[in-house]
């Protein structure tokens, strides 16, 4: 019996098993069965049977002697080589630049302390891919001081990017607390961690109109929100060379003094809101007619007091019904809590003006409602009331804001200038990425300031590269993919997912029947593509070693194929 392999024109040949027999003098072959379905493998296994060969099961021809994690290390190898990540951090191949990719990938896949990832990237295949095998954790805080030192050129080839004349820049602050207190940056300041009196730094991060990080600030941690504003505005135009800008950020950093600076210089204008006591003082005035918002949701005006500005009146309603809930809610508590404090003041318990107003100012600090209710305190007596005027005075303004911008009409719609202030929600986004739910900047351990610093730039540097890999896995991910209906939508109705969205969020699959992954979860189940280290067992090669990478599912295939249409 042989094996006879039949041409195939533009396919695979057919394998044939035939035999030759004798009829009379002749010499013929009979077809016994077709091959054609079988691995090339197992036709050279049959092949080698019939030459007389001994076959042993693959089993026993090597063995596994190490299998590490490689899939989500594939993944972000992918991803910042599209991104060209090592030129953006300097042209010239170095050990320090390979460090700081390293951190940079290792921050993405599994976030640990310094010397921890160096113990770490051991148990999958980071250290091998990114050359850092002999890397230990005093090389690592060399690669970050030589990282601080290339920020400004780093920052700048980003705003080149994804910046240009005329577009929209985000800005926002936030904080990180520290574990201990020497660093010169740890201050107590408004924590944003909810970790009162406790060091913590402040950072300012700049962004895309979608979100794209492009360059970070660190500030003490008792730094006000608007002093860090015209820094970033100094950056934007020396650094970055860009003269027309349109800067976007909350009512708390571009206050009503930095707009006045900001006015003195030409080109650069600017998207943010006003405060509850000026929106109350244009309602008062006459500016704003509550009774407008009963035939639409969004009217522009302006008042004498914003020069060269554009107010667009806002009312949400569905927000106003939350706010007016959550007031009713506490109100509700703190009666409660009041009614306890008079019920021991009638059974002796607790007298005295002084203590009876302790508890009291305890009750109203818990709740922050205490300006709704009138107290009367005396050594033994207690009473209170809610002040109806001021709580329907305070209703009144359920669910209203205003915008205010410098963006001529003719440049924004008024629509458009409200879609763009709710963007800083993609800053939002991007905090948390880093803080909490990712990239796990915080609590921040390191004693000197320039270390600081560069832990939370090797942490932005991460969330860049994650932000397109995010961008790009969409379709994998609870994320929208309608973009389109999102720049169309109401800009003052509460945002609402597509209904592919939505599928995907009540049937936790895809149209495909895969599960939807969060970007933790798809990177762990990339993780289960591991690569062998395998040892041969018998003949000539015995004790040799070779490495085997398990094959890609077909979503993890998709995965990473989605990566390759990563752009810059």
């Amino acid at each position: 019996m042989h094996i006879d392999g039949v041409p195939n024109r533009t396919s695979r040949p057919t394998y044939l098993l035939r035999e030759s027999y004798r009829e009379g003098k002749k010499v013929r072959k009979r077809t016994l069965a077709n091959l054609s379905a079988l691995s090339d493998e197992q036709i050279d296994a049959i092949r080698a049977v019939l030459a007389g060969q001994s076959v042993r099961p693959v089993e026993e021809l090597w063995q596994t002697t190490r299998s590490r994690a490689h899939g989500a290390v594939q993944a972000v190898r992918v991803a910042m080589q599209r991104l060209g990540f090592e030129s953006l951090l300097g042209s010239r191949p170095s050990p320090q630049r390979d460090a700081v990719c390293a951190m940079v990938a290792a921050r993405i896949v599994a976030p640990h302390t310094k010397l921890a990832t160096t113990r770490w990237w051991h148990t999958n295949t980071l250290a091998e891919e990114y050359g850092v095998l002999e890397t230990d954790e005093t090389d690592l805080y060399a690669a970050m001081d030589w990282l601080l030192e290339r920020q400004g050129p780093i920052q700048k080839k980003l705003a080149a990017r994804h910046l240009s004349e005329g577009s929209l820049a985000l800005y926002d602050l936030s904080s990180s607390y520290f574990e201990g207190s020497c660093c010169p940056l740890a201050k107590i300041g408004y924590s944003r961690d909810g970790k009162r009196n406790t060091p913590q730094v402040n950072y300012g991060l700049l962004t895309t109109r979608a979100g794209c990080p492009v360059a970070i600030s660190v500030y003490a941690g008792n730094t006000a929100d608007a002093s860090t504003l015209m820094p970033q505005v100094d950056q934007l135009r020396r650094d970055f060379g860009l003269e027309r800008l349109v800067l976007i950020g909350d009512r708390g950093m571009i206050s009503h003094k930095a707009i006045d600076t900001l006015r003195t210089l030409d080109g650069l204008a600017w998207i943010t809101a006003l405060k509850s006591s000026q929106i109350r003082a244009l309602v008062q005035g006459g500016t704003l007619q509550l009774g407008l918002f009963d035939q639409r949701n969004l009217f522009e005006c302006s008042h004498p007091d914003f020069p060269g500005e554009r107010l667009m009146a806002c009312r949400n309603v569905e927000l106003g019904k939350l706010r007016a809930h959550k007031r009713e809610a506490l109100l509700v508590a703190t009666e409660k809590e009041l009614e306890k404090i008079r019920a021991r003041i009638d059974n002796g318990s607790l007298t005295g003006r002084d203590k009876i107003g302790v508890k009291v100012g305890q009750v109203l600090n818990k709740y922050k409602v205490g300006k709704h209710f009138a107290l009367t305190i005396e050594d033994s007596g207690f009473q209170f009331q809610r002040l109806q005027p001021q709580i329907a005075a305070e209703a009144a303004l359920d669910g209203l804001y205003v915008i205010r911008t410098s963006v001529p009409k003719e440049q924004m719609r008024s629509a458009e200038a409200v879609l763009n202030y709710k963007a800083l929600a993609e800053v939002e986004r991007a905090f948390r990425s880093m803080k909490t739910i990712d990239l796990h900047v915080r609590p921040i351990h390191h004693r000197l300031e320039t270390r600081v610093r560069a832990h939370i730039f090797l942490c932005m540097l991460a969330y860049y590269v994650e932000w397109h890999m995010r961008e790009a896995w969409r379709e994998l991910l609870f994320a929208d993919q309608d973009l389109e209906r999102k720049k169309h939508r109401d800009p003052v109705a509460a945002a609402k997912r597509s209904d592919a969205a939505l599928a995907k969020v009540a049937t936790r699959t895809l149209k495909d029947g895969s599960p939807v992954h969060s970007f933790r979860t798809l990177l762990e189940d990339l993780s289960t593509i591991v690569r062998n280290t395998c040892e041969a067992r018998f003949g000539q090669r015995s004790g040799s070693s070779f490495q085997m990478t398990t094959t890609p599912n077909p979503a993890q295939q998709r995965a990473l194929q989605l990566l390759q249409a990563i752009t810059v």
